[in-house]
């Protein structure tokens, strides 16, 4: 009886994994921070959450949250960087929709409902922080005024809006902001079934904001 060893078997049980570079793992680790804070910060305010509990629940030792954040102040900033680039999502998925401004209001609101549904967390972060106060508020305050003005960009395209001033483009743009930020705070709050009238009315918002523009002399 032969006492060979098929090695073909050998070198395949023994074939290592795909090693994982140190730099993801740190992008991974960095990413689990992240996640873990918004999870704990799911019904209460940034400035309550302390480091310990972020690296506990990351399953790292305090000492090493410092290989990813500076301090508790940069994973927020980076927790806002994060949350707007949802912002900043939704308006790409819109960018595809109908030309016409009845299209626009559909459009925006229905995929506004969806991100919020889809994002909840990212959402009630930025709702609760924006007027909290200190350099969070200040850093969504940034972001809302480049989401506004990616805004004024698109809203360029169509023909009744193409003479207008950059600076009356950023004021409309603003004002569908600012229906847009009710409407999520309207949806975070909503009871069950109350969705569809939420998005109903924020139509009836955008509708009445853009009566004006046919009437409009931009200077």
């Amino acid at each position: 009886m032969s006492n060979a060893v098929d090695t073909r078997t050998l070198d395949f049980v023994s074939e290592p994994l795909t090693p994982v570079s140190r730099q993801e793992r740190k992008l991974r680790t960095r990413q689990t921070l992240l996640d873990t804070a918004l999870e704990l910060l799911a019904d209460r305010p940034f400035a309550t959450l302390s480091l310990r509990e972020v690296a506990k629940g990351a399953g790292i030792v305090p000492t090493a949250f410092y290989r990813h954040f500076a301090s508790m102040e940069d994973l927020g900033v980076a927790l806002v960087e994060e949350a707007t680039r949802t912002l900043r999502g939704m308006i790409r998925s819109a960018r595809t929709d109908p030309d016409t401004y009845q299209g626009m209001i559909s459009a925006s609101v229905t995929t506004l409902h969806q991100f919020v549904r889809a994002n909840e967390d990212h959402f009630r972060f930025l709702t609760r922080e924006r007027y909290a106060g200190g350099s969070l508020a200040e850093a969504i305050g940034v972001e809302l005024r480049l989401f506004s003005g990616d805004l004024a960009i698109d809203l360029a395209r169509f023909p009744k809006l193409r003479e207008w001033s950059t600076e009356d483009l950023h004021m409309l743009a603003d004002l569908i902001v600012s229906v847009m930020l009710t409407t999520i705070v309207e949806l975070l709050e909503a009871r069950p079934g109350e969705d569809e009238k939420i998005t109903g009315t924020a139509e009836k918002r955008l509708r009445l904001v853009l009566l004006g523009v046919p009437h409009w002399k931009s200077a």
